[in-house]
């Protein structure tokens, strides 16, 4: 006997009246259709969970993916929120403002797509394709800075 297990939606690590309003946004603000802006939105929160486990090597979104990170990020409260719950600590977005990105960024995006499919979530393929990494979560491997994981310490327990 087989039983078929589903695959994880990333859509389902926030409420939906916070999903909505981030893919809204993201349709809004990119000229986008809705569906693939909630395409866009459930792989970001997948990718950020996965930033959450104990990694040794950093994790990079796509470019499309990126797009959604940035949107989460605006709502301060709701992210760091999120990334208390998903990953115990802050998960900080670190730009590449050199424009020098990994020797390889497919090897970098496989490593990060293998890493969401790992956990259990669905992987949309189409949204990681990619030809260059503009940021990541950081050199550290998936570490945040700061002893309590969060450099913002003008805003900590607040």
């Amino acid at each position: 006997m087989t039983i078929a297990v589903e695959d994880l939606a990333g859509r389902s690590l926030v409420p939906d009246e916070l999903f909505e309003r981030l893919v809204n946004r993201i349709a809004k603000e990119n000229d986008l259709p809705h569906e693939f802006a909630a395409r866009i939105m459930d792989q970001t929160l997948a990718f950020l969970r996965a930033c959450g486990e104990d990694r040794r090597a950093p994790l990079a979104p796509s470019e499309p993916v990126d797009i959604g990170w940035h949107t989460f990020l605006l709502y301060t409260r709701e992210y760091a929120s999120f990334c208390e719950r998903a990953a115990g600590r802050f998960i900080h977005h670190v730009p590449n403002d050199d424009g020098e990105g990994p020797a390889d960024p497919q090897d970098l995006i496989a490593r990060t797509t293998e890493a969401v499919r790992d956990l259990g979530f669905a992987v949309d393929t189409d949204l990681w394709l990619t030809s260059k990494v503009k940021c990541s979560d950081g050199d550290d491997g998936c570490r945040a800075s700061g002893k309590d994981g969060n450099e913002n310490t003008d805003t900590n327990g607040k």
